[in-house]
């Protein structure tokens, strides 16, 4: 039985040696139950180092996700471009399975020269050819987390990626509180900032288990620039006012600390969030 929050790092703990498909007992250890294993420069892990994975979460009980490769844009114009990024959601969606990831974390694409109506229309058509390639095979335990963007470019504001998860079955947000605060200019700053954004979600989805992204962040005009610790106060979000709000609202989630620290910070997050019970 899973925590109402619990935390993880975004890949490998800093200070851990072995290989990443056998992290778990090692952040069951440090006492986190999250874990979310990085694809983003491409899947390289087979089926057999996905299934240790999987045992070993069992074991160790940490929840896995995986984040998918980068090279993903659902609204390109270029058809070459949506066949790779079919393909790649597709394996995402094979490799998750083996590993047991409850959610297959991507990135949805570019605005490019589009309108953003237009972009999210062309993501949808993406995605529909997705499912049916997924549905012509053997892949069956799949959630696909389309996660909101950090820069302004990029198709993944809040309403869009609610949008996309309202459209599809096995569609549930990544929350990326980091990315949101970064393409709103530092939006996030109160409590009602954060009222908002949970609001929305509740009215709008019908979520068991929310799943976070959390780090401090600087940006600039075009948005995401560069990931922070949680010491560095300097930059936001707060996160004592993210946690503060999520107890209120009493969601249930999963919190990946995406910081240049990792385990470490998601340690950090977690003691405050203990502390703040």
């Amino acid at each position: 039985m899973k925590s109402k929050i619990i935390f993880g790092p975004a890949g490998r703990p800093i200070n851990y040696k072995g290989p990443a498909y056998k992290a778990s007992k090692y952040i069951a250890d440090e006492g986190l139950s999250a874990y979310e294993y990085q694809a983003g420069r491409g899947l390289r892990i087979s089926e057999k180092s996905s299934n240790i994975l999987k045992k070993e979460s069992n074991k160790y009980n940490v929840l896995v996700s995986i984040h998918a490769p980068y090279f993903i844009n659902l609204s390109s114009d270029n058809d070459k471009t949506i066949d790779n990024s079919i393909d790649i959601l597709f394996k995402s969606a094979r490799v998750g399975e083996w590993m047991g990831a409850y959610r297959i974390v991507f990135h949805s694409g570019y605005y490019l020269k589009n309108k953003k109506d237009e972009t999210l229309n062309m993501a949808k058509s993406t995605i529909n050819k997705v499912l049916d390639k997924i549905e012509q095979s053997k892949i069956e335990n799949f959630t696909f987390s389309p996660e909101t963007t950090g820069k302004k470019s990029q198709l993944g504001n809040l309403n869009e990626i609610i949008a996309i998860c309202r459209e599809f079955d096995n569609f549930e947000p990544t929350i990326d509180i980091a990315h949101l605060y970064a393409r709103g200019n530092g939006s996030i700053q109160t409590i009602n900032d954060y009222n908002k954004i949970f609001s929305t979600l509740e009215n709008e989805l019908d979520i068991e288990r929310l799943h976070f992204h959390f780090t401090r962040i600087e940006y600039g005009k075009l948005g995401e620039k560069k990931h922070h610790t949680l010491n560095e106060l300097d930059y936001g979000p707060n996160p004592e006012i993210f946690l503060k709000t999520l107890i209120e609202f009493g969601f249930k989630g999963t919190i990946i600390c995406e910081s240049p620290l990792l385990d470490q910070d998601a340690l950090l997050l977690k003691n405050l969030y203990e502390n703040l019970l």
